[in-house]
């Protein structure tokens, strides 16, 4: 496999509205440092994937509203490089663009689509993981999906059905997928665990630009149609006049649903690395080590607690005493304009924070 033939898609584009009141409209999680390594999401995606391909073969796709913050993050990115979308219509519109492009530069491109907000430990294994998922599609014209051994019943997370189940993941090598089930409730969730053959979907896809090609024609032509004349207007001063008309009228759907869930070529490579989607304040719970002795993570400066548990607690103030008692199971985040307590739970905290977009919280957004 040559290298150069090697690619990175960021997905960069997302308003991350489940990180409120920390990550706003005007400045997402993507471009956050939220659990203290020093470096945004956006910029640790970067780093570990130019471990793998070339800097200059690493794309970003984002809403064109975040074009200047991007290369804040990533001053080195070349112009060219950063795919401006004018409407967010969610994975299937961006993969559809980020692989026409590339088939524009180079018909015999390889991708790696990933979002921008994953933690990985061990990266060194998933170095090599990607570098070994680049090699099978090389020979395979398949659609790779990455899987992770689901650890309890999470339910903002795809499950996916593998072929040989959890022997699959002992053997570590790709199989072909069974089934997709995007988001289903616990006890499903539940369920699909005690078979011991789903595994979470990353989100992490790896194929053959022109084996994406070929599935998203045949399953989502509603939005691939959008994109015809491509090889005549990408690249060229006209590109962004063409997806500007292309995005107006395109469908929100992610790439799981329009293709993934329909295809014959989806696999599904089982992974050993840790892995954690950063989506929600409580994923980020999950995830962030160091709690105290009664299981309460504490991103603050001065904090008094009594009779308080299982707490997610983020105040950048370090003038301020954060002072709780009686609390349980609780998310509280206080920035310079929003106090945020709220039950640590994602399906209650989604249904609360709705309540903002109410014309009078505007600004808080």
């Amino acid at each position: 496999m040559n290298r150069n033939n090697c690619y990175c898609v960021i997905m960069a584009g997302g308003s991350g509205t489940r990180f409120w009141p920390v990550s706003r409209a005007s400045k997402p999680k993507q471009f956050l440092d939220v659990t203290n390594t020093g470096r945004t999401f956006l910029r640790q995606t970067y780093d570990r994937f130019a471990r793998i391909v070339p800097q200059e073969n690493i794309l970003i796709v984002t809403a064109a509203k975040y074009r200047d913050l991007v290369l804040e993050n990533i001053p080195e990115l070349a112009q060219e490089n950063l795919l401006l979308e004018p409407y967010a219509r969610n994975t299937a519109p961006c993969v559809a663009y980020a692989t026409y492009t590339l088939l524009q530069r180079n018909p015999d491109a390889h991708m790696v689509v990933t979002p921008s907000d994953h933690m990985i430990d061990d990266e060194d294994l998933f170095v090599e993981t990607i570098t070994d998922a680049f090699e099978y599609v090389s020979e395979n014209d398949v659609l790779m999906t990455l899987g992770v051994v689901p650890t309890r019943p999470d339910t903002n997370y795809g499950y996916v059905q593998a072929c040989g189940g959890r022997e699959a993941f002992l053997q570590g090598k790709p199989v072909p997928v069974k089934t997709f089930t995007e988001k289903p409730d616990k006890d499903l969730a539940q369920v699909f665990i005690d078979t011991g053959e789903f595994f979470w979907n990353a989100g992490i896809f790896v194929w053959k630009a022109k084996t994406i090609r070929e599935e998203m024609e045949k399953h989502l032509p509603e939005v691939t149609g959008l994109f015809a004349g491509w090889n005549r207007a990408l690249g060229t001063k006209v590109e962004s006049e063409f997806i500007a008309r292309a995005f107006t009228d395109c469908m929100n759907i992610s790439i799981d649903y329009g293709v993934m869930e329909k295809t014959e070529r989806a696999w599904i490579y089982p992974v050993k690395f840790g892995w954690t989607d950063i989506g929600t304040w409580e994923s980020l719970y999950n995830y962030m080590p160091g709690k105290d002795r009664f299981k309460n993570s504490l991103d603050a400066e001065k904090v008094l607690l009594e009779d308080a548990r299982n707490l997610m607690v983020v105040s950048p103030e370090k003038k301020k005493l954060v002072a709780i008692s009686g609390l349980e199971n609780f998310i509280v985040v206080d920035t310079d304009d929003v106090l945020l307590i709220c039950p640590k739970d994602d399906k209650r905290f989604k249904d609360f924070i709705s309540g903002i977009a109410m014309p009078e919280y505007e600004k808080y957004r």
